[in-house]
């Protein structure tokens, strides 16, 4: 099949051939929702010089930088959440935006610090994944104070000068999961709940919302203490099997925090993949292979995609905006739910 040229560019587009000449080139003015018309087509066709287009089309524009801080690359979630950020800033089409994408290994609350302020020195925007903490919020109100919005990321923070949130209603989360597993499992069951930390509030909301429901709706269950992780696998593997030792006869976990991977591992190697309902978050290659071998019953996800394009849009905003038109903006985006059934 011959690829589209750009006569076929024109006749989708609606236009003569000397717009899509001029529009490549740049050679002289077209009215921007006609140069949009020759883009959207050539999206729509395939047209090899797409990213030309989009580079044209933006030639106008500010130039932005947004800083994007995730937790370590080894976890597949942020690993894709930095792809999907990466996608959103290179096609937005409010301003010309470069991402800057930093993977943090050292989670310790002043290291993240340094990085946000680090950041703020290069930066038009900031989002950031982090746990709660006075030092957090100190940096967050050193960088507004610069004019310099970071929205949270995933997880909510308390710092007051916040541009935003982007994430889940984790309470939500928190519900939903406790609904399937006490619909899976037999009156009078035991269940567990693991956490990175509580420094994340959205874990702690997650377990706020998975112990109300159960308060409520079975109250005949009983909670054991929740297990930390670390959000680290190998600390995730050694805390599931003491739980499995000391508990033989739980009935049901939800991994809340990081370390599903390390979970899921230590669940199998126990022999427990099939008799242990598990609910966990997001979908990755890991947990898609649990819902497949039946280690795992059901996935709560974020619409990475989504949430990714909404956080780039709040910074676009926030950016071009003066300080003092900046309001808060608390986005929650619907959960995703994964069944075996439905991958």
């Amino acid at each position: 099949m011959r690829r589209p040229n750009m006569s076929a560019l024109a006749k989708e587009a609606g236009v003569g051939l000397s717009t899509v000449d001029r529009v490549l080139n740049g050679r002289a003015d077209v009215r921007e929702e006609t140069a949009r018309r020759v883009l959207d087509a050539a999206e729509r066709i395939g047209f090899y010089a797409t990213p030309l287009l989009r580079q044209r089309l933006k030639a106008d524009l500010p130039q932005r930088t947004f800083a994007f801080l995730l937790q370590q690359k080894s976890t597949a979630f942020y690993k894709l959440l930095g792809e999907a950020l990466q996608k959103a800033t290179d096609e937005c089409a409010l301003v010309r935006s470069k991402a800057v994408i930093e993977f943090m290994d050292d989670l310790t609350p002043g290291a993240i610090a340094e990085t946000l302020l680090r950041m703020g020195r290069i930066a038009d925007g900031v989002a950031v994944v982090a746990a709660d903490h006075p030092n957090v919020t100190a940096a967050i109100e050193t960088l507004s104070s610069k004019s310099i919005p970071v929205v949270a990321l995933i997880s909510d923070l308390t710092a007051a000068s916040r541009a935003g949130y982007a994430g889940l209603d984790n309470r939500k989360v928190g519900r939903t999961a406790a609904w399937f597993l006490s619909n899976m499992l037999p009156a009078n069951s035991t269940v567990s709940i693991f956490v990175g930390s509580h420094r994340y509030l959205c874990q702690e909301a997650c377990e706020s919302g998975f112990r109300s429901y159960l308060r409520e709706s079975a109250p005949d269950f009983v909670l054991i203490d929740p297990v930390a992780t670390l959000e680290r696998d190998e600390y995730a593997f050694e805390a599931t099997l003491n739980l499995l030792r000391q508990r033989p006869g739980i009935n049901g976990l939800y991994i809340a925090g990081g370390g599903i991977e390390g979970v899921l591992k230590a669940v199998r190697e126990a022999g427990r993949e099939r008799t242990l309902p598990i609910v966990g978050h997001d979908l990755t290659e890991t947990t898609a292979r649990g819902l497949i071998d039946g280690t795992l019953k059901i996935v709560l996800s974020h619409p990475i995609d989504a949430i990714a394009k909404g956080t780039v849009e709040l910074l676009v905003e926030r950016s071009l905006q003066p300080q003092t038109g900046w309001q808060y903006a608390h986005q929650n985006y619907p959960m995703q739910i994964f069944s075996p059934e439905s991958l």
